[in-house]
């Protein structure tokens, strides 16, 4: 199964029988059966036919609508069968202060915990670069968690956490990019474009995955409810910005797969994208990145980033559902 990315501009989505189709002035770019295809982002100028839309739901299959910068517009959902128990569930659970705080402490945890990791690892990788004052603080913060007794301290204990570790990161950043800190809008570098970029595409699938498991999106516990945001998808991924679209990002950059030619600077929006034709090439690069095997350290089995949203999406299910503790992603190298 793969997500299918259309960013060519002037391009048409059909479909013909079962399969779908990509055309552009005549030409085929694109023929694929829709049983193979998980999800479809459309990226910008791109058409698509009703028919096309009416196959995807046949299959239960999500489309996703962004800007041509990457900015995520919508989504359109197959009326599936919703699980109203789990949301019954997840209702009631949002009116247990403590079920909240235990869930979100759980959450900062595992982020901070990944974040620290990561920092480690390329300390242990790179010995030339001193990241052992923001090491020191971010072992600090992560010991203070279990102590911060409402969510508005655990946030400020997480915006700490997090200063340390953009700080760690961009020491980690090599050659000629600039990266002063994380900025989200506008993207005032390339660093901070590749983060909103891989940031945004995980907070579609994660968001997709959970309201086709039957949550609601929208109704977070960590993140509260802010309206257009799908908070609950906010709060699953936190456990994941660092190994995956961190790690990605750096991985990027550092061998020099991206280089500052390949993004331009928009004046509407005074911001940094990246341009067409490398766009492209990022897609291709996180599909890789995110479906490749990995020996994850609870089971000897390969399982790779996706099937770990949907593993966490499940751990997320039973948590609210039974009320035990939520185990989260950890990630080790």
């Amino acid at each position: 199964m793969v997500f299918l990315y259309i960013t060519e501009q002037g391009a048409m989505l059909k479909k013909s029988g079962q399969r779908l189709m990509v055309e552009k002035d005549g030409a085929m770019l694109l023929d694929i059966p829709a049983s193979k295809i998980e999800g479809v982002l459309i990226f910008g100028n791109v058409q698509f036919t009703t028919q096309a839309v009416q196959l995807l739901f046949q299959h239960g299959i999500e489309m996703a609508l962004f800007t041509s910068h990457g900015k995520l517009l919508g989504q359109l959902t197959s009326p599936l069968t919703k699980n109203i128990t789990l949301r019954q569930a997840q209702y009631a659970r949002y009116s247990d202060a403590d079920f909240i705080l235990s869930l979100a402490r759980s959450i900062v945890r595992a982020k901070m915990a990944n974040s620290l990791e990561f920092v480690r690892e390329f300390s242990h990788n790179h010995p030339d670069t001193d990241l052992a004052e923001e090491t020191s603080d971010l072992a600090h913060h992560c010991s203070r968690i279990d102590s911060q007794g409402d969510l508005s301290a655990l946030l400020g204990l997480e915006g700490a956490g997090a200063r340390a570790y953009f700080h760690a990161f961009a020491k980690m950043v090599r050659h000629s990019f600039v990266f002063t800190g994380r900025r989200r809008h506008p993207s005032p570098d390339p660093v901070n474009a590749l983060l909103s970029l891989g940031y945004t595409l995980m907070y579609n699938e994660i968001s997709s995955l959970l309201d086709g498991l039957g949550f609601d999106p929208f109704l977070g516990f960590y993140h509260q409810p802010h309206y257009g945001h799908a908070t609950l998808a906010s709060d699953l991924m936190e456990e994941f910005r660092t190994p995956l679209i961190d790690r990605f990002t750096l991985n990027m950059i550092n061998n020099r797969i991206f280089q500052e030619e390949d993004f331009y600077y928009h004046t509407a929006s005074r911001s940094i994208y990246l341009k067409e034709e490398p766009r492209k090439r990022y897609f291709l690069e996180y599909e890789g990145f995110i479906t490749r095997p990995m020996i994850s350290h609870e089971s000897s089995s390969d399982i790779d980033f996706r099937k770990l949203f949907r593993q966490q999406a499940e751990r997320l299910k039973h948590t609210i559902v039974t009320g035990e503790a939520y185990c989260p992603y950890t990630f080790h190298w």
